[in-house]
């Protein structure tokens, strides 16, 4: 069992992505991973946004700051608020990230591994605004 302090969870101590997985200024705060479950804060700044990906179990993200995108493979974008939880179920090839205008926060609960893909195009991109 593992406990994760309330005061880790409300103000996360944030660092800067550097796998080269995220397209713009990307922070995280790791608060779980195991083999099983990947559970961390991501904070987005205007406009950044991860690569295409998909999770081998699927994925959780509760919206807790902010709003942006999420989009699945071949479908539209579509809009996310704070407030919003979004799952994202097994091998679904999608991306997420903030707007053009606000930074977004988003907790992420991962199930499984993870396959990362190509960025997001230019053209993917525009389609949200």
């Amino acid at each position: 069992m593992t406990i994760i302090p309330a005061a880790k969870s409300r103000e996360p101590l944030f660092t800067k992505e550097t796998l080269g997985t995220f397209s713009g200024d990307v922070y995280f705060s790791h608060l779980h991973k195991d083999e099983h479950v990947s559970i961390l804060d991501v904070k987005f700044s205007p406009c950044a946004r991860t690569h295409w990906h998909s999770h081998e179990k699927g994925q959780l993200l509760e919206i807790t700051t902010g709003s942006g995108w999420v989009c699945e493979k071949g479908q539209e974008p579509r809009r996310v608020r704070a407030g919003d939880t979004v799952w994202c179920p097994p091998g679904i090839v999608h991306w997420h990230g903030a707007d053009e205008s606000n930074s977004m926060i988003h907790r992420a609960i991962s199930f499984g591994g993870m396959e990362w893909k190509d960025p997001v195009s230019a053209n993917d991109w525009k389609d949200t605004h």
